[in-house]
């Protein structure tokens, strides 16, 4: 499903410090800067399509993967310099790219991954339309991370021109009427406020970690996870679309309740059933009503809300109604709106079972992440085999992968 060294990869992310020429109160890392732009993507492009708009969803998913490769790749180079070297360099950058991530990526979806990251680094009316919402959602997310460098960057000289150029940008995405709403300030904006603010609660916060990550970015992961997890499962694009967005909204409730430590959560009895009830309120009372209207079921559904209980990682099918199943073979086609609820658990584990083994291998290896770590692989049990993939076999690999030296800059 995924080579080890790619998930090294992905992670170097936490690693990338955004606006490292500004005084900062909180660290500003780009695997958090992308998260929230694809949750904000999502939001647009959903508003877009009930507008009329014909978007591909897999589309702007997959084009959100690909520029997330690519901003591994080039790693902390300023976005304007950026730019710069696309239009002068676009060809042999792109290429670079490439090069560093071919052996990672070559036998994804049997080699059509990599071809069509290629067409798309090289065509840039690749996926148009989709390309166009994560730009705008690239640039909320941006002025919502400049929106705290302004308040510890008063002092500087330069700081109210780029004040007047981050805030005249808005205008080049007019025409989405997404953009619009957020520019009203109501309760789009105060969605996508509250998912901006998962970047500020760590994970494992009882311990530290290299590199910390966030809630925020934990559910980027396991998106791109699920992601990879359906392309080798073949899975058609609905299920493909839902699984990543179930994914990427695991954790949003944490917004409002804070991360509830694994310990605490299962071991004393009847936690779990009150802490679900409680989120259960909280999306009703003060989520749910900043979404808007016309796709407040789907985002239900994502959030895994169904008869009055609340499970995302159970495998679902929503027409009329949901409909619990305990094998997804049989509904791969778009009009059964499929959720592989068990495999993304089991991308969630991973993505634990990752976070505390890279801790581990550099040097940070506290009781609670040895504890942490040997549960998690306790519970992604050696025979559980979902849909051809192995979960188990994955995380061995990859712990066995840290031994090696990285391959590239990509790991380093």
């Amino acid at each position: 499903m995924l080579n080890p060294k790619l998930i090294q990869s992905l992670f170097t992310a936490a690693s990338i410090q955004r606006w490292n020429d500004y005084p900062r109160m909180v660290d500003l890392v780009e695997l958090d800067k992308q998260a929230h732009k694809f949750i904000i993507a999502y939001l647009f492009a959903k508003i877009e399509i009930d507008n009329g708009s014909d978007i591909d969803m897999s589309a702007l998913i997959e084009a959100g993967v690909f520029e997330f490769l690519r901003r591994v790749v080039v790693t902390d180079i300023r976005p304007d310099v950026f730019r710069v070297m696309l239009q002068k360099k676009r060809k042999e950058l792109n290429g670079w790219v490439l090069s560093q991530l071919g052996n990672l990526i070559d036998d994804i979806d049997d080699g059509e991954f990599y071809k069509r990251f290629e067409q798309y680094l090289l065509d840039e009316n690749m996926y148009k339309k989709e390309r166009f919402i994560l730009k705008a959602a690239s640039y909320i997310s941006t002025k919502w991370e400049f929106s705290i460098i302004y308040q510890t960057s008063q002092f500087l000289n330069d700081i109210d021109e780029v004040k007047r150029d981050v805030e005249d940008e808005i205008e080049d995405y007019h025409e989405l009427l997404g953009v619009r709403k957020f520019a009203l300030g109501k309760k789009l904006s105060r969605f996508i406020d509250l998912s901006g603010r998962l970047r500020f609660q760590k994970r494992w916060a009882q311990t530290p970690r290299i590199p910390e990550t966030s809630v925020l970015g934990h559910m980027l992961i396991v998106a791109l996870f699920s992601y990879f997890y359906s392309i080798k499962t073949k899975a058609c694009k609905k299920r493909l679309e839902n699984n990543f967005f179930c994914a990427l909204f695991h954790d949003l409730p944490e917004a409002l309740t804070r991360d509830i430590i694994t310990p605490v959560k299962y071991s004393v009895s009847g936690m779990e059933d009150i802490i679900s009830e409680i989120e259960i309120q909280k999306i009703e009372n003060d989520i749910l009503p900043l979404i808007p209207y016309s796709i407040r079921d789907e985002f239900s559904y994502l959030l895994g809300l169904y008869n009055g209980t609340k499970d995302e990682f159970l495998n679902k099918t929503y027409q009329k109604n949901i409909k619990v199943v305990d094998t997804l073979n049989t509904y791969n086609e778009d009009r059964y709106n499929a959720i592989d609820g068990i495999a993304l658990k089991a991308c969630d584990r991973l993505a634990a079972f990752v976070e505390a083994t890279l801790s581990i291998s550099h040097g940070v290896k506290s009781k609670e992440l040895q504890n942490g770590k040997k549960q998690t692989l306790d519970k992604m049990t050696e025979k559980e085999v979902i849909n051809g993939v192995n979960f188990y076999e994955l995380a061995l690999s990859f712990e066995e992968s840290l031994k090696d030296p990285p391959q590239g800059s990509c790991g380093t």
